[in-house]
């Protein structure tokens, strides 16, 4: 029985996952398996695999497409480890990855999963920390992790009695399911570790999920509403409720930032209103009352800042 079970879940990422996988083969911790899932994908992810076929650490899981959480979730049903390793199909292990992962939730029973930080490649952000454009302070609490102080990478290993104990992923989310995945976690009473160090490289990806900003900001919305619902009478939510707010009025700014940017000028200045873009910047505070009274202006500013925001 291998210690720690990886899943690998590879929907278009046939031409990637082989990269993913050699990163696998490379750890300095040799007792693993590897479950790569192919939940209907339009690519072929099979063939991908076939120069692994002499490894029978790694092996594949077709299914039919629900959802990255229904995907995860099915293949660890099919798991065997005590711990479960989390990695996209198109990110990388550094080699001493599930080495220093699993000495670290190992040494406390009480840990329900240990994350740690990563380093960027791919379209953008080459070199540079996970941890350098979101916050990781440590301590990790609820109360962090719902303010966003603290930001769980998906990289991550998870005991599965606490896996187990919460439910898995909500296969009803088809984003954010591991943001909702680790409160749940703290708030059935799991801890968590942070190893400060970047032992996973994080791929960026031009379309990838993680890239469809308003998709993601809708269903984090979402994960905090059922959150609040959920914590009842805890002060965490009214964390939960004041943290929904916020990610609907960036929502609302994205929304509106597209409907101009489309050609929807006027529908785009009252969405992008309703978002109070002027909390954020102080730039919006000037900028938003002179589109709104000069609506022509308003498509090539926000298409100059859109290649400004790509270019960095």
């Amino acid at each position: 029985m291998p210690t720690i079970s990886i899943i690998v879940p590879a929907y278009g990422l046939a031409h990637l996952v082989g990269e993913t996988l050699d990163s696998v083969v490379a750890q300095s911790y040799p007792d693993w398996e590897a479950i790569v899932v192919d939940d209907g994908a339009p690519d072929d992810v099979e063939g991908a695999l076939g120069r692994f076929a002499h490894d029978p650490r790694i092996r594949l899981l077709k299914t039919d497409n629900a959802g990255l959480a229904t995907a995860r979730n099915r293949a660890i049903a099919t798991a065997r480890g005590a711990f479960i390793a989390l990695l996209d199909g198109d990110d990388l292990y550094e080699p001493t990855y599930l080495e220093t992962m699993l000495a670290a939730i190992t040494a406390d029973p009480g840990l329900g999963f240990v994350t740690c930080n990563a380093i960027y490649f791919g379209a953008s952000r080459n070199g540079q920390l996970f941890s350098q454009h979101v916050p990781q302070i440590d301590p990790i609490s609820l109360e962090r992790i719902l303010r966003r102080e603290f930001n769980v990478f998906i990289t991550s290993v998870i005991r599965r009695a606490a896996f187990d104990a919460v439910g898995g992923f909500d296969p009803a989310l088809r984003s954010a399911e591991d943001f909702d995945l680790w409160i749940r976690l703290i708030e059935g009473g799991w801890r968590a570790a942070y190893v400060n160090a970047p032992l996973s490289r994080y791929r960026r990806r031009a379309g990838s999920l993680s890239s469809q900003t308003a998709t993601l900001l809708r269903y984090v919305a979402l994960v905090y509403d059922k959150a609040a619902h959920r914590l009842g009478d805890r002060p965490e939510a009214a964390v939960a409720r004041e943290m929904q707010h916020l990610i609907e009025r960036q929502l609302a700014c994205v929304e509106g930032e597209a409907l101009v940017l489309a050609g929807h000028g006027r529908a785009g200045l009252d969405r992008l209103r309703e978002g109070e873009p002027w909390r954020r910047s102080i730039k919006w505070y000037f900028a938003l009352p002179v589109m709104l009274a000069l609506p022509g202006l308003a498509r090539p500013v926000l298409a100059a800042r859109a290649r400004f925001n790509r270019e960095i």
